[in-house]
């Protein structure tokens, strides 16, 4: 790479659900330099979907060093890169931190790091969704002059992408034809319980769903499996891919799903996302005013999610994927 190449530097390091709703940022930073080498700065459960990703170059996944060594390194490879700017898409104490490592001379800095050149002085950020406050933090950084502020107004992110970096799947000659399925998200954070929609409720809603003509498939991390196998007892045929997925996979799955159904995690952000019409639930531990998907997406609430009743679930369903 010449010298003469613009260096870009992006960071974003928190939980997935986040990091899905940053893409769309971090497309509009791609169009705005089109030419640079751009970094993304993150953590290791990124690393494969940033590899992949059209609007990077490199990925540096040691974005929360833990020991000083590891902050001196950190340093060292951000100063070395002559960044001729970074987007803070992060905007938390951690990037603050490293933004406040970099001086004297830090490079010039989008984001609301303590003295940064390039900041978001929006008062109103902290009570705006994910994908209009960061269009507004583009807009004050001089790259999206029409940015979609408005509450309501920013697209989705879009990973048509994902789609075109997978080699496509080979048709089994004589395979019958496969149902529509739905994708069920019936885990999450294991320290936010009170995020979740009981498992036994996922289980009615399954054997509805499948009494319709849809086939389920149950998605979420290793630790999750006993609530797939719990939802499979209600609906033998359901599949489980806990521990399965990678994020790329669990976008394609929300590609082609007739449904997706879950609580507000990660893995449901990335099946919206995809494109799968979505019911995502809400309790009172969240606001999906500031972080629910967008795209074909019911939000059904309950201050506690056990008082959610699954024949609300039901026709929601019904109406985001009627069946013929």
């Amino acid at each position: 790479m010449t010298r003469n190449v613009e260096r870009i530097l992006v960071i974003k390091l928190s939980a997935l659900g986040d990091f899905v709703l940053a893409l769309a940022a971090m497309k509009q930073i791609r169009k705005a330099h089109p030419k640079a080498h751009i970094t993304l700065l993150t953590t290791p459960p990124f690393e494969a979907l940033g590899k992949i990703c059209p609007y990077f170059n490199a990925v540096d996944t040691g974005g929360r060093p833990e020991t000083f060594p590891q902050w001196m390194a950190l340093r060292g490879r951000i100063k070395a890169a002559g960044y001729a700017r970074v987007y803070d898409l992060q905007t938390s104490a951690q990037s603050n931190r490293i933004f406040q490592l970099l001086r004297p001379g830090p490079p010039p800095w989008s984001g609301i790091a303590f003295g940064c050149s390039l900041p978001h002085r929006n008062p109103q950020r902290n009570g705006m969704h994910t994908l209009e406050r960061q269009a507004d933090q583009l807009k004050y950084a001089g790259i999206w002059p029409d940015a979609p502020s408005e509450p309501g107004s920013a697209p989705p992110p879009d990973l048509s992408w994902i789609a075109k970096a997978r080699p496509p799947e080979r048709p089994v000659p004589g395979a019958n034809k496969p149902r529509p399925y739905a994708i069920f998200v019936p885990g999450g954070s294991a320290h936010r319980m009170d995020k979740r929609w009981p498992v036994e409720k996922y289980s009615e809603l399954a054997r509805i769903l499948y009494g319709r003509g849809l086939d389920i498939v149950v998605v979420g991390g290793p630790a999750e499996t006993e609530l797939a196998h719990a939802i499979q007892r209600s609906v033998p045929r359901a599949r489980d891919l806990t521990g399965r997925t990678d994020f790329a996979s669990v976008a394609l799955l929300g590609q082609k799903a007739a449904l997706a159904v879950g609580n507000d995690t990660g893995p449901l952000h990335l099946a919206a996302a995809g494109g799968a019409p979505t019911i995502v639930l809400f309790s009172k531990a969240s606001d999906p005013a500031l972080s629910a998907p967008r795209g074909r997406v019911a939000i059904l609430r309950a201050d506690n999610l056990a008082d959610l009743p699954v024949a609300q679930v039901a026709q929601a369903a019904g109406s985001l994927a009627p069946l013929t």
